[in-house]
């Protein structure tokens, strides 16, 4: 029986990858071959933000504009829209892949100590590449920013953008204020184990209450809320740029590398690219628009002379403007807590190989496949909190359903390991197991972006300092404590949790077990990126030293510029970036058309407590 199924699975791929590549050819026919030598707008990079801001730019048909984009379609890769295969694009073409430098004070258990750092370089950007994990942050997140003099990006403020982007799907927040229907980006509830249900009741049992982590309070157990449609992934390709590709005011062009930012009397003209390896100029008449992101925007602005003085003068590069790109870069960091469980509920290789739950995504797009693995969270705040600090959750606990079995340590999530401790790792690793990652959301650790050469396909020197504040020790010590209560509950009593360790002979063997010296050493060695770097362009008041842009997102000194990415975060928010990004994609598209779109939207949250 197992058989014939697998067969008709086979029968029913080769069936449905006939059609797929048809349909791919008839999408593609409207990304331009030949770039007009001038626009309105030129806008780099077509990522999470980047789309956003093409698409609304070109809801007025008295203006065009260019989109460039390193990369490639997303239709040349069939993985991208299945929610479980979110890792398969790392290391391919369409994949930046960038590694930081040698890091002294974490990395310890990965390659030269490195952190890998996957990031989009293809139509939809990493929103194509991320887990899909809709969290839009904390109201305290956006209104220190307003306090730290990013006038306009307060809660109350942003909180209409994210309304007009969403499409909810999740019927028990039909109803609710927060939320929204009927826009660009769909967000469901994704899941497919038992997993989740035990997790809220273990939360219940230490007296935490269920809450929509994208509502009035975060401090709880929430479901998770995914960027999914009907069972696939929806990147903002999918929902900005796909349905308005026909128009006849947007030009897409792909495959085509910005260089350099033309300034001339402190004013953007244009971009130096390169396509099909000729260089070439495309000048904008209104505003050149960078979303490249937290680690190509910094680039591209010093190697055109906007950046640290001093750095720009090391290459020889002639200073525009000296500003502190590629400065204050933050980024989240995640540590595993895995645990052995005594029956047969997470997704584990031979569940993933199986042709059953294979048949079932291509039927009806349910099932395993459907999601990415994250299928609830936990968030809290440390103990003995400094009383300064703004009232938002210090971490996250994230479920994550998959078993890091053997085939996941060889297929699974790249984190750069060494391949010796892949090899220890696959000693204790086992088909029935789940893990939490636990994420420091605030961390006070700054790390720097900076040129490696004036070559712009060299890539650049990316550091993180990660760990090198103690206070980043302290708040995942705190989330491991969590998250040891939470195994001890009857609900996980009953489920036969058992931690697997993670210390070896040669690694943080020679410290007592369970003491908080024994976890920041397991800190130090396994901790790695949850993919999150912001800040590296950031916003802030016209007079502040510490900002590159001001709060409508203009390069500070030079006209007809500006920056509109998760680089422009003031500080991290309290969670995944992802939304926060699409957000000020279409925040960015109303300041720069001076355009009010979210008059409604502020009228349903005017009586909320914001």
């Amino acid at each position: 029986m197992i058989g014939k199924i697998a067969t008709v699975v086979v029968l029913l791929s080769i069936v449905l990858a006939f059609y797929w590549q048809e349909d791919n050819e008839v999408q593609d026919m409207f990304l331009i071959k030949t770039m007009n030598k001038t626009y309105d707008y030129i806008v780099v990079g077509a990522g999470s933000a980047g789309a956003v801001i093409a698409s609304r730019l070109s809801e007025d048909p008295n203006v065009n504009i260019l989109l460039i984009e390193a990369g490639g379609s997303e239709l040349e890769s069939d993985t991208f829209r299945v929610p479980l295969k979110a890792s398969f694009a790392q290391k391919t073409k369409h994949d930046w892949a960038f590694y930081t430098v040698p890091q002294k004070n974490s990395q310890k258990g990965m390659n030269e100590q490195r952190s890998f750092w996957p990031r989009g370089r293809v139509l939809g950007g990493t929103s194509n590449l991320n887990y899909m994990a809709f969290v839009r942050g904390s109201r305290h997140d956006y209104n220190q920013w307003q306090k730290e003099g990013c006038k306009g990006w307060s809660y109350k403020d942003v909180l209409p953008y994210f309304l007009k982007m969403e499409d909810i799907q999740i019927p028990s927040l039909y109803d609710s204020p927060y939320h929204s229907k009927g826009g660009y980006l769909t967000v469901s509830q994704t899941g497919d184990t038992p997993l989740p249900e035990l997790y809220r009741k273990a939360s219940e049992e230490l007296g935490y209450k269920t809450v929509d982590k994208n509502g009035e309070d975060q401090i709880g157990f929430s479901y998770m809320q995914s960027s999914v449609r009907n069972g696939e992934r929806c990147s903002t390709v999918k929902a900005y740029l796909r349905p308005v590709m026909n128009r006849p005011n947007l030009h897409i062009s792909t495959n085509t590398m910005a260089t350099k930012i033309i300034i001339e009397n402190k004013k953007a003209k244009g971009l130096e690219v390169i396509q099909n390896n000729r260089k070439s100029h495309v000048f904008a008449d209104k505003e050149v628009i960078l979303s490249g992101g937290a680690v190509n925007s910094p680039v591209l602005l010093m190697l055109s002379g906007v950046g640290p003085k001093d750095h720009l003068q090391e290459f020889g590069i002639p200073v525009v403007a000296d500003l502190p790109v590629g400065n204050n870069l933050q980024d989240h960091m995640m540590f595993h807590m895995k645990y052995n469980i005594n029956s047969s509920i997470s997704i584990n290789t031979q569940t993933f190989q199986a042709p059953i739950p294979k048949l079932q995504y291509t039927l009806s797009k349910t099932g395993i496949y459907s999601g990415s693995g994250l299928e609830a969270d936990l968030m809290d705040r440390i103990p003995n909190r400094d009383p300064a600090e703004p009232d938002y959750p210090d971490y996250q606990m994230t479920l994550f359903s998959v078993a890091q079995d053997e085939g996941f340590l060889d297929y699974g999530l790249d984190m750069n390991m060494k391949p010796e401790v892949t090899k220890l790792f696959k000693t204790r690793a086992k088909s029935n197991e789940f893990s939490y990652a636990l994420i420091g959301l605030h961390p006070k650790s700054r790390g720097t972006i900076r040129l490696q050469s004036t070559d712009p396909f060299d890539p650049p020197l990316i550091d993180p300092h990660y760990l090198e504040n103690p206070y980043d020790i302290k708040v995942m010590t705190a989330a491991i404590r969590k998250t040891q209560q939470l195994m001890n509950t009857k609900v996980f009593k009953q489920l036969g949790g058992t931690l697997v360790r993670r210390d070896f002979p040669g690694i943080c063997d020679k410290v007592n077990f369970d003491t908080d010296e024994y976890w920041e050493c397991l800190i130090r060695y396994f901790t790695v990126t949850v993919y999150h770097p912001v800040s590296t362009c950031r916003m802030g008041a016209i007079t502040d030293p510490s900002a590159v842009v001001d709060p409508e997102l203009r390069v500070k000194g030079i006209l007809n510029l500006r920056v509109a990415d998760a680089s422009v975060m003031r500080h991290l928010t309290s969670g995944n970036t992802n939304a926060p990004c699409i957000m000020i994609g279409e925040k960015a598209a109303d300041l720069i058309r001076g355009k009010d779109t979210v008059y409604n939207f502020r009228k349903q949250i005017s009586k909320l407590n914001l």
